[in-house]
């Protein structure tokens, strides 16, 4: 009796694991007999500030596979002359299919994208001879423009990692890779929904499965309001065009990014779904010179060359180092060390006889000497603490450190501290002065910026002593809507009447100084021309500036590799791009300097 009474308990157990808590039978049983369908939702569309449509979708057909479910007995004659490939082209889809990291036997794979919609139509309808092969629509990303790759980004099949780390993803899902579509992925994503189908004893769908009640509606990705405009951004990247560099340009009342150019560029459609995608991604990847996968705009550093030097009077003019009609000689050189012949050069211009004229005529020995005199205010042996204080108040205006953009990989760009110069050059004999570092005061040196720090500098100028956080994306579904970080006024540590001189002093530069073909008559454009020094080629071309001078409406700043002097290229380019914006176009007395830009090439210069 007690060996029945046990052995019946154990069959009692073993039959409610099997048919109640165990769902193993249960799930055969159900892939037997019923296919899950996903259906995925159609991602946001994304518009720049006008309406514009800039990235939109188009539905593209898929053929999908299940390893285990493929009899062995399978028709690859058939199915390949259905789908318009040869059994060699199936043999070796297959052999790549397997070789993929996140291949399993049991689960579904995608084995065929960009099917044609009539070879699609005529699959379906013989889909019952082709156990494991399911046919799906999905929707693959298109850029009617054709402009600003770098900024709006593109997405690309998960991989393992992705899958691993967050349970919404599944073999074959597409994700935000870089850019807005990136940053936003969230938003754009929309949430996948499910259908069950009834089949057949020979794999045919026949019905729903309890007439719908366990399926789910797909939800679409909301729909995103960038900041940018798309004829600004598609103008910039025409005067790029053959040229290494960025441009980035903002409205300095609210942060917006307007436009935001790294050239060489890439035509974002072929990076989108297509035969054509993976060869264009290997080219991109594997053009070492030109590096067009490189945002220019928030990851290349580069020294900014003599537009730092308005941010060097503001701080000097706060701290009381200087005052603004302070006058000085330039005899062509700054004499750092007498004794010992140690000088550094100026070009030839009229005296500066008050820091307007300092900067209308980029004068280095000025700004050789007030980098001295901040460096030097608390005593000659001290150097640390007046750098430590000029530091502060370069951080304050965002160098040195990330200014939170909505976009991935921003660089900080590298703000030399008293700690760097410690580490380079003290030792037991001596230690660092200022005479080592007064580079900085021009912008050389070790001191490096994004392009987007510097139309962030512009912005501040513009506004008399703050800056939005720079974003681009300003809406969602129809609603402006932008988070309380982009609305917030980040104050610098400089009062507001310091800024009257430096703005002179950058009018004058425009309407006869350095930056004389940026000048656009009535636009009272303000900027500032630099000359980032290059030890291994020719020198690059500075420039930033806003217009008009009073209530800017546009921040830019300009930086083009190789290309000399700022006033050659960055200047005009600067000058144009604030034209096109607040005027609409370009007026026939520029447009030769127009075409002269365009026609630069400079992306054989090393």
């Amino acid at each position: 009796m007690l060996l029945f009474i046990i052995g019946g308990l154990v069959l009692i157990v073993n039959l409610l694991s099997h048919q109640v808590i165990n769902s193993e039978y249960q799930d055969r049983a159900e892939n037997r007999t019923l296919t899950k369908r996903t259906i995925y939702p159609p991602r946001g569309i994304i518009y720049d500030r006008n309406g514009e449509l800039l990235v939109v979708n188009q539905p593209t057909y898929e053929l999908e596979m299940i390893y285990n479910e493929i009899p062995d007995d399978f028709d690859k004659e058939g199915f390949c002359q259905l789908l318009d490939i040869t059994v060699d082209e199936y043999e070796q889809t297959l052999k790549t299919v397997r070789s993929r990291r996140y291949f399993r036997r049991n689960l579904p794979i995608s084995f065929m994208s960009d099917i044609g919609p009539s070879i699609y139509s005529t699959f379906q309808e013989h889909l019952y001879r082709f156990p494991g092969f399911y046919p799906t629509i999905k929707s693959r990303r298109s850029y009617p423009d054709a402009h600003g790759g770098h900024v709006l980004g593109y997405v690309s099949e998960v991989n393992s990692e992705d899958i691993n780390e967050s349970e919404i993803y599944e073999i074959g899902d597409q994700k935000g890779s870089s850019g807005i579509e990136r940053t936003y992925e969230d938003v754009l994503r929309g949430e996948k929904g499910t259908e069950y189908f009834l089949k057949d004893n020979l794999g045919r769908e026949v019905d729903t499965y309890q007439h719908g009640s366990m399926d789910s509606t797909a939800e679409a990705g909301q729909n995103l309001i960038s900041t940018l405009d798309i004829e600004l951004q598609a103008y910039g990247e025409e005067l790029m065009m053959n040229k290494r560099g960025s441009i980035v340009a903002i409205q300095p009342s609210t942060g917006e990014i307007l436009a935001m150019v790294s050239s060489p560029s890439y035509d974002p459609n072929k990076l989108s779904f297509g035969k054509e995608r993976s060869e264009t991604f290997i080219n991109l990847l594997t053009d070492t010179l030109n590096k067009p996968f490189l945002d220019r705009s928030l990851q290349a550093k580069y020294p900014p060359g003599s537009i730092f030097k308005p941010i060097l009077a503001l701080a000097a003019l706060q701290q009381g180092i200087t005052y603004p009609s302070r006058g000085m000689t330039c005899t062509g050189e700054y004499i750092i060390n007498e004794r010992k012949g140690f000088s550094q050069g100026c070009r030839n211009h009229p005296r500066p006889n008050n820091v307007q004229t300092a900067l209308q005529y980029s004068c280095n020995t000025y700004f050789y000497q007030l980098m001295r005199e901040f460096v030097d205010q608390y005593g000659f042996s001290n150097p640390t603490e007046g750098l430590d204080t000029l530091n502060a108040y370069l951080e304050s205006f965002g160098l040195g450190r990330t200014l939170g953009v909505d976009l991935i990989n921003e660089s900080p760009g590298f703000v030399p501290s008293s700690d760097f110069y410690n580490r380079l050059y003290n030792t037991k004999e001596y230690t660092w002065r200022s005479t080592y570092i007064l580079s900085l005061g021009i912008g050389q040196g070790e001191l490096e910026l994004t392009t987007l720090q510097m139309a962030n500098l512009a912005a501040i100028i513009a506004n008399h002593g703050y800056y939005i956080k720079p974003h681009v994306v300003k809406g969602v579904d129809g609603d402006l809507i932008t988070p309380i970080e982009y609305q917030t006024k980040n104050r610098v540590p400089v009062d507001s009447i310091h800024f009257y001189p430096i703005v002179d002093g950058m009018e004058k530069v425009i309407n006869a100084g350095t930056g004389y073909r940026a000048y656009v008559p009535g636009l009272d454009i303000c900027g500032k021309t630099g000359t980032s020094q290059n030890p291994h080629g020719e020198d690059h071309s500075v420039f930033f500036g806003f217009g008009p001078k009073a209530n800017a409406d546009i921040a830019i700043a300009v930086f083009v590799e190789n290309a000399g002097g700022g006033g050659a290229v960055a200047a005009p380019i600067g000058g144009l791009m604030i034209e096109r914006y607040l005027n609409g176009e370009i007026s026939e007395r520029r447009k030769a300097l127009e075409q002269r830009i365009t026609d630069i090439n400079l992306l054989d210069v090393p």
